[in-house]
């Protein structure tokens, strides 16, 4: 009887199968995309529509494409239903827990960076930005990073987790719009500066937000802030801590503003046009948390906006802003971009161990 082993025939020849060829965007066609990440930015941020209409024709549909998959990712991690409707359909993510949720945005991003189709307009744009602009795997899981970490539901305790939390959400992405602009990797002083920008949007965001914040069972601001002011947990937003909130709230906006100033030396090092667009989002970003502090008491009353008119106003001082140069920073920030990557990779998980053998690993002389 035989004993001779029976390989099973595959039902498609090998020689047929071919893998899906890398191509970036997906395949689908650059003109689709832009069109619709310039949809997707007009209807999720006036304030950026204004600033990136200031950039040349390839960096403004480099920075929409970019910030149509942030929208799509924040959207998703909500469990939203804006930006790019077309993929909301296929990937059925309505029912999912906010962890699953958050895995679905590393997987398809990763896809989208490998070069594969994705189902998703959004992703299949960041795809394509990344091939044009080196933007890496990552510098995008360092702002998923941060998704996972409301998904969590984590809260910081201290300063420095805050700052943490700010640069995935936010001074990571201004790395990412760094290299939009065309920045080298290899000049991290101009990255660095970036991600301040990034810094300070996000803590100008934190303080008018607040209120938004705590009705939606989260809060940005550290434990050991409140017990400072002698704030129980969840009685930020009571009429009786009124007045600690402003205190809290103009201390977020303080930092905001050492992070701006430094950010406005590193735009002085972009051409012309990206430097007029960078200064007038730090203008307008920052009128956010001046207005924040401005109103006192009653800064949660309304939610702060800046109005079209103003906005143009500060676009136009930050044209003399970009032709005079922009004043030396007086005060050198607490926080770093080093830092932060640091505190980002100790917090993330622990790497594995390689399973490569040792070098001596099952070699023995001949007398043993």
């Amino acid at each position: 009887m035989s004993t001779r082993r029976i390989r099973p025939r595959p039902l498609v020849a090998s020689q047929l199968v071919k893998a899906t060829p890398r191509q970036a965007g997906g395949g689908r066609s650059r003109a689709a995309l832009v069109a619709r990440a310039s949809e997707s930015i007009a209807e999720g941020s006036k304030s950026f529509t204004v600033a990136s209409w200031l950039f040349d024709k390839a960096t403004r549909e480099r920075a929409h494409l970019l910030y149509a998959w942030c929208r799509r990712c924040d959207d998703i991690a909500d469990g939203q239903e804006y930006g790019f409707r077309d993929g909301a359909r296929d990937l059925k993510l309505e029912q999912a827990s906010a962890k699953d949720r958050v895995e679905a945005i590393r997987v398809l991003t990763h896809r989208a960076l490998d070069g594969q189709p994705t189902a998703d307009l959004a992703f299949d744009a960041l795809g394509l930005v990344a091939a044009e602009t080196g933007i890496t795997r990552e510098m995008c899981d360092d702002v998923i990073d941060g998704f996972a970490l409301d998904a969590d539901g984590w809260r910081p305790r201290t300063e420095g987790d805050l700052m943490r939390y700010c640069y995935h959400v936010a001074g990571a992405v201004g790395v990412m719009m760094a290299k939009v602009m065309g920045v080298p990797s290899d000049a991290t002083e101009t990255l660095d500066r970036a991600c301040d920008l990034g810094l300070a949007f996000q803590l100008n965001n934190i303080a008018r937000d607040i209120w938004d914040d705590d009705a939606a069972g989260r809060c940005y601001i550290p434990e050991e802030w409140l017990v400072e002011m002698d704030i129980p947990p969840g009685q930020l937003m009571k009429p009786a801590y009124r007045e600690e909130l402003v205190q809290l709230a103009g201390r977020l906006v303080g930092i905001a503003r050492v992070h701006d100033a430094q950010a406005r030396i590193g735009a002085g090092r972009l051409k012309f046009r990206q430097r007029w667009a960078v200064l007038s989002a730090a203008n307008i970003y920052g009128a956010i948390g001046e207005k924040v502090v401005a109103r006192g008491d009653a800064a949660w009353d309304h939610r702060v906006r800046v109005s079209f008119p103003a906005k143009l106003g500060h676009v136009a001082r930050a044209l003399k802003e970009t032709v005079r140069g922009s004043y030396p920073p007086q005060f050198e920030p607490k926080w770093t971009r080093g830092q932060l990557l640091v505190a980002a990779r100790m917090a993330g998980p622990v790497a594995g161990v390689p399973d490569t053998p040792l070098r001596d690993e099952g070699i023995r002389r001949k007398d043993d």
